[in-house]
């Protein structure tokens, strides 16, 4: 995993980087969980467990009326998966090893690679529970089709980024204030159970409704994702730029942030006095 440092072209460089990465990532998925296959399969009980309750409360206490027409369990699962692969990786990241780790005592290792580290390990785990699920109820319970497959994965990805770049700004800020930032990324992981959108379908919300989820890139990225995956939703409410335009301005922010908080890092801060 770690090397001497010697001296590589840009190109060595790059691919020695990228398979610290990937190492990184298998750590992760590992430690999680003494055996790899049980802690995949925690994840996996952990998706399943959220599609069973949303289809719960959308149809024992009234809410199915709002959906899409088409497969509910589709429309059920499309927000689950994505809402769950947004916060999952931002705890991740915001968790992620930092300067005074014990992990940044080796030479090519760095809160960069431990960040990419974190947020490849928990993509291949969502995305993996999420084909088990959806090939189980295609196989079991009823054939699904997704109208548009490539870019409603393309909409799982930018979930993914943006919750990398709220997890950045978060592992970037909490050192300074550890208690308040650790209750403000719990209060927006609660909230985006509602703020996300996913029990609900933006074309059919009261416009003055609207104003209290269109802050939230995750709403955007959920309905956009809902309109690659039916054939009769057409969004006209929510927008892909908006998500994009704000995931690249929190990522930048959060390298910005990390960079500064790496200057002042100390074992220290840890201290009780």
């Amino acid at each position: 995993m770690f090397q001497p440092a010697v001296p590589k072209s840009h190109v060595a460089s790059l691919f020695a980087t990228a398979e610290l990465i990937f190492h990184v990532a298998v750590r992760d998925i590992r430690k999680s969980h003494g055996n790899a296959i049980l802690g995949l399969m925690m994840s996996l009980v952990q998706s399943v467990v959220m599609v069973l309750f949303f289809w719960f409360m959308m149809t024992y206490l009234g809410f199915r009326g709002g959906a899409i027409r088409g497969d509910f369990m589709l429309y059920s699962m499309s927000g689950i998966f994505m809402f769950m692969t947004h916060i999952k990786t931002i705890g991740a990241v915001s968790k992620a090893d930092g300067p005074t780790s014990s992990m940044m005592k080796h030479a090519p290792m760095n809160t960069i690679v431990s960040i990419a580290g974190q947020a490849l390990a928990t993509l291949y785990q969502q995305i993996l529970s999420s084909m088990v699920i959806l090939f189980f109820y295609s196989t079991v319970f009823h054939r699904i089709t997704i109208n548009e497959p490539i870019m409603t994965l393309c909409m799982l990805l930018l979930a993914w980024a943006s919750g990398i770049g709220i997890g950045m700004v978060f592992k970037a800020a909490n050192p300074w204030a550890p208690n308040f930032f650790t209750i403000l990324n719990t209060v927006y992981s609660r909230a985006n159970m509602i703020a996300s959108g996913k029990m609900f379908v933006a074309n059919a919300m009261p416009t003055t409704k609207l104003a209290w989820f269109w802050w939230n890139p995750l709403f955007h990225v959920i309905d956009q994702g809902r309109g690659f995956i039916f054939l009769n939703y057409h969004p006209h409410y929510s927008s892909i730029l908006y998500p994009v335009i704000v995931t690249g301005a929190l990522i930048v922010l959060g390298l910005m942030g990390d960079t500064f908080t790496n200057k002042y890092a100390s074992i220290s801060w840890s201290a009780r006095g």
